[in-house]
């Protein structure tokens, strides 16, 4: 009971919350990327126009976003550099698709708090960028 109550926690805690952290917003953001992959031409007509460059270019970013840097938040390679894009993605389509509605059943708001605190904090030690010393 005293260690529920307490606040101090171990390296190896913060390390695997920030794998589990990693790995679920990874994975959950990395099937809504591989949908709009294995259907690109059903996505992009669904697309919205951002910033006026075009629907295929619009959903080419976003794959980009979802899928490979996904995938590169998941192996905890490049995290900071991979959440900039998510958090971007994400705050548009809080914005633009589900019209500032924070409490969407995509719990986009998750997403954009999840990759906010795995930019700041970074991927912790059971990470790729652990391993090559970055």
């Amino acid at each position: 009971m005293k260690k529920l109550l307490s606040t101090k926690y171990s390296a190896g805690a913060f390390n695997t919350a920030m794998l589990l952290l990693r790995l679920v917003a990874g994975l959950l953001m990395l099937q809504h990327g591989y949908e709009k992959l294995t259907h690109f031409d059903t996505t992009m007509h669904d697309m919205i126009n951002f910033l006026g460059i075009g629907q295929k270019a619009s959903t080419i970013l976003v794959i980009f976003s979802e899928f490979f840097c996904s995938a590169l938040l998941i192996m905890g390679l490049f995290t900071r550099f991979a959440c900039i894009p998510l958090i971007i993605t994400m705050v548009v389509a809080m914005w633009k698709v589900h019209h500032n509605d924070y409490l969407h059943e995509d719990a986009v708001s998750l997403y954009i708090i999840a990759y906010l605190i795995l930019l700041f904090v970074g991927p912790g030690k059971i990470s790729v960028d652990s391993m090559i010393g970055k």
